[in-house]
């Protein structure tokens, strides 16, 4: 049996400080043998850098997902190819920088696929059916792949569900992220597959979704243009830890992780 640790959207520097020590407290906790991230709001929450997403493997995190943010940072367009382990939706048009999959080898010699998917209700840019996309990834993944999770990064709790049904039975865990909200629906669907509509957000929750809560009912409000700071206060981590099988692929056991770090510590 392995632990697989999924962590929802990481949302600026409270994003990066909570998911820092909380991989420090899980693994105090758990013998979390995995770690994917969704690192698309990292860098001051819009986009992620290089240095960035090499702190986040120096922490232990074995791949990095994204979604419709991840060419907010120009220089992700180049670093992305250097850097197998920080992926790009799958279902992006061809030719786009980077990979939408990774199979990597874990500390403890099991091989991990990692699925990076994007929906398609209420997200822009528009990109390719990911339900397709999702059969097309699958059909070529290698023998030797043990365990394989998708990110669904999507704002349609339905299209999220869907794709949580539809490959039930077919891979280890769909894991939804974006909406910066943690659900409270986690379980195993028929087949062994772990799900959960959103796995929430690594941040600072006294926000809206991450940003100045000021800022943004002022939007609302005026319906006028306007930028809302990311917020930098008390950090907390949410994600999603997975007890999976490595023989046969299948999720037996799941169970929402919430960390709050009541201070902002260094």
């Amino acid at each position: 049996m392995a632990q697989i640790f999924f962590a929802g959207d990481v949302m600026g520097a409270a994003g990066r400080r909570a998911l820092r020590l909380a991989l420090a407290r899980l693994r105090q906790d758990e013998p979390v043998d995995a770690v994917v991230v969704n690192g698309e709001n990292a860098a001051g929450g819009a986009g992620i850098t290089a240095t960035i997403a090499q702190e986040f493997c120096a922490w232990g995190v074995d791949v990095i997902t994204t979604g419709n943010h991840i060419w907010d940072r120009r220089e992700a367009l180049t670093f992305i190819e250097a850097e197998p382990r920080l992926l790009r939706p799958y279902n992006a048009p061809p030719g786009t920088p980077g990979a939408g999959w990774v199979v990597v080898e874990t500390r403890a010699g099991w091989r991990l696929g990692v699925l990076n998917l994007m929906g398609r209700l209420f997200m822009h840019p528009m990109y390719d059916c990911p339900f397709r996309a999702a059969d097309a990834a699958l059909a070529q993944k290698p023998a030797e792949c043990d365990v394989v999770v998708v990110d669904m990064h999507a704002e349609a709790t339905s299209e999220k569900m869907a794709m949580g049904w539809y490959l039930a039975g077919r891979v280890s865990g769909v894991m939804g992220s974006h909406t910066h909200v943690p659900t409270a629906d986690e379980r195993v669907l028929p087949g062994g597959t772990a799900y959960q509509s959103d796995a929430g957000m690594c941040g600072c929750y006294d926000s809206v979704i991450g940003v100045d809560k000021d800022a943004s009912i002022r939007r609302f409000i005026t319906a006028l243009p306007g930028h809302a700071e990311t917020v930098d206060g008390v950090a907390s981590c949410c994600g999603l830890l997975m007890t999976v099988d490595t023989d046969n692929g299948r999720c037996s056991a799941v169970r929402r992780v919430r960390y709050d770090f009541p201070q902002a510590l260094p």
